[in-house]
């Protein structure tokens, strides 16, 4: 994971996004913060199951769907299960560990 902070690359209102290997930041404050790391890295995870380009293809889907659905922007955001996945195991620092393969599938 190579995490770089370049805040015009994050859309308004989001501290992070991650392209594999890459994790940009909004703030170089977040550097330090372990539970957006671990976020991201869920994230990486993700994307190498998926193989990174399908990974964005199934994410812009199912946002599209969820939008859909809800109406709302960032509710559908806040839906789509690699984001579901990721904030609810955030705060579990060993959770990559124990992670079964293409967990995401659950949410």
């Amino acid at each position: 994971m190579i995490v770089l902070v370049f805040k015009y690359l994050i859309p308004k209102g989001f501290r992070g996004f991650t392209f594999f290997p890459f994790v940009f930041l909004s703030d170089k404050k977040d550097k330090s913060n372990v539970i957006l790391l671990n976020h991201e890295k869920i994230h990486i995870r993700q994307q190498i199951e998926l193989l990174i380009i399908p990974f964005f293809l199934c994410y812009g889907i199912e946002f599209l769907v969820r939008w859909i659905q809800y109406k709302n922007r960032r509710e559908a955001y806040y839906n789509i299960s690699f984001e579901r996945e990721a904030y609810e195991n955030e705060k579990d620092l060993d959770y990559l560990k124990k992670r079964p393969f293409w967990n995401f599938l659950k949410y």
